[in-house]
């Protein structure tokens, strides 16, 4: 059967999966709404949590960023793998026991302050448009492979998509579709690459085949592969132009930025205690671990085959007669550009420039030894949906891997419209503005919000179609987050000390120098000698996150310390089933 029958039924019978879900979970009260209710068991929030975790920028975007950046995209790996761990063990069990619905919710009561609720509101807002932006990067790109159309319609039709069963269920409904997401996601990684692994290495296992060697070969896959990419011009692939500095401090933003995500956070308001909490971020760490020690070698494996496939290829104009030219170039003892470049082409994701006009298409990095220019550039976003059919496998494994790279980017674009939603109808508008409208008025606030954000962000993922990866962009919420949220949630959990004047002049110091920095060097023409420090925008949250820190310690240190009940608070939410919270 045909690779587009394949697509077809799978992305079909796993939409229909996802909405009859959100039917069957659809919420009928706010605290269904916006936290499932307190009452997902811990095993299936581990799952939900991994798969709103793992977002296009795990699925789509990180083996694609290690494909062409090898060690050098190695950050992204090592940053959100241990920031989920400083998350799971730092942070969630005492949000969970002090019992809100969100972060801002928590700021708000901790810090006994209106201002520094609205200010977190806007944090939280700052950090959720930016990740979801990278989302409906990843959902065009899915979508215009799916049905072969341009990559702002995939974006749309997939923002639809999102609307219909996240505003339907509310947080339960999103938590149950994302079990089912994740089971999808998971199998959709894993399949192909176990497929691969067999026949560049001969070994099932792709942690393993990564670092073994070439089947029928004693030649070690990774020096193979860096003998291909040197000879072509580029650097070796298990090397990296970032300096020590910036590799450190990325890391550490994407670290301390997970510790601070609204959507992740919130998920462990969906159970009943903080020892549920325990656990469920426990099951959540081992299923994410499925999917990250497998994206290395994905990575490894598209590099190569692309190289392959794709370079010193004789390109064929037009798709109509593909077939008869192919086989004349055959003939030729030639090689043909491959079938799966032409049907990406035409999404707007692969652009090749032939500049010595001799029909040949030549990839090149910037230390070429024959002096010639490249001529393609390749989205590296596209390459886990890609491999599949870079690599011949079969029809149904290609249609498998675009239901999961769908699974991945709805997910967490769904956890993310989930907090967007609440931060508007439960934060601003219920806490801070109209403290006594009812509950079903703030419902429908709520499913109005979502269906605003959703139009919202698909634009925004329209004009990130201008950056280069969707991780990038994912990067710099990452950035914002840990400079903005994450030292008034840490501070305001382990310094009892620490009081709204110092959460408000800590926020504000964190977002407006985090966001000012990655506009003006990405956007507003700054240009890398001017980092300060060496620092690069995707790591510069760390560095802002550290002066946000110090600037809530200082504040505080000089004014009225918080009243004695919030002091009080503060001691009973470290010791987990001692108080009696703000439930």
């Amino acid at each position: 059967m045909s690779e587009q029958f394949w697509t077809y039924l799978f992305v079909g019978l796993t939409f229909g999966v996802y909405v009859s879900i959100a039917l069957w979970a659809r919420a009928s009260s706010t605290k269904e709404f916006y936290v499932a209710g307190h009452d997902v068991p811990p095993i299936l929030n581990g799952m939900a949590t991994a798969a709103d975790w793992m977002s296009a920028a795990s699925f789509l975007s990180m083996a694609g960023l290690i494909a062409f950046l090898g060690y050098g995209g190695s950050v992204y790996l090592m940053g959100w793998t241990g920031g989920y761990v400083l998350l799971a063990l730092l942070l969630a069990p005492f949000l969970r026991e002090f019992g809100k619905f969100t972060v801002p919710d928590f700021v708000g009561e901790r810090y006994y302050s209106k201002i520094a609720r609205v200010i977190a509101v806007i944090c939280a807002l700052m950090v959720s448009f930016t990740y979801i932006a990278g989302q409906m990067k990843g959902v065009g790109v899915a979508f215009s492979s799916f049905l072969g159309v341009s990559f702002n319609a995939g974006i749309f039709i997939g923002g639809f998509i999102v609307f219909i069963y996240a505003v339907l269920g509310g947080m339960k409904g999103v938590t149950y579709t994302q079990v089912a997401q994740y089971v999808v996601l998971i199998f959709a990684y894993t399949v192909p690459a176990i497929f691969i692994s067999i026949i560049v290495t001969n070994n099932p296992i792709p942690q393993l085949g990564f670092i073994g060697n070439i089947a029928g070969s004693d030649i070690a896959m990774l020096t193979k592969l860096n003998t291909v990419v040197t000879d072509l011009g580029f650097k070796e692939y298990t090397s990296t132009t970032k300096s020590d500095v910036d590799i450190f401090c990325i890391t550490a933003a994407l670290m301390f930025g997970t510790a601070g995500l609204p959507h992740v956070i919130i998920r462990f308001f969906t159970v009943s205690s903080a020892k549920a909490a325990r656990k469920s971020a426990g099951w959540a760490l081992m299923f994410i671990a499925l999917l990250y020690t497998v994206a290395p070698a994905v990575g490894a494996f598209a590099r190569m085959n692309f190289i392959d496939t794709v370079n010193e290829a004789t390109y064929i104009e037009n798709n109509e007669d593909f077939e008869d030219r192919t086989a004349e170039i055959l003939s030729k003892g030639e090689k043909p550009i491959p079938k799966w470049y032409k049907d990406w082409e035409k999404t707007g994701l692969l652009d090749y420039n032939d500049l010595n006009q001799d029909g040949i298409i030549q990839y090149r990095g910037p230390d070429s030894k024959d002096n010639i220019e490249n001529e393609i550039v390749p989205n590296r976003d596209i390459f886990v949906l890609a491999n599949p059919q870079i690599a011949n496998l079969p029809n149904w494994v290609i249609g498998l891997v675009v239901a999961g790279g769908l699974a991945a980017a709805l997910s967490t674009a769904a956890g993310l419209l989930m907090v967007i939603s609440s931060a508007i109808s439960h934060d601003l508008m219920k806490k801070t503005l109209y403290p006594n409208m009812s509950e079903h008025t703030e419902l429908g606030i709520a499913r109005t919000s979502a269906f605003i954000a959703v139009v919202v962000s698909s634009f925004i993922g329209a004009f990130a179609s201008s950056l280069p990866f969707v991780a990038q962009v994912v990067a710099f919420a990452f950035g914002i987050a840990a400079a903005s949220l994450f030292p008034v949630i840490f501070l305001g959990i382990f310094w009892k000390r620490m009081n709204k004047e110092a959460a408000i002049a800590s926020m504000l110091t964190g977002l407006v120098t985090t966001v000012i920095y990655i506009c003006y060097f990405k956007f507003m023409g700054g240009v890398e000698a001017d980092w300060w420090f060496g620092v690069s925008p995707e790591g510069i949250g760390f560095i802002f996150m550290l002066v946000a820190i110090v600037t809530g310690v200082i504040v505080a240190l000089i004014s009225p310390p918080p009243p004695i009940e919030v002091q009080k608070l503060v001691e009973d939410i470290r010791i987990p089933g001692q108080k009696g919270n703000l439930r």
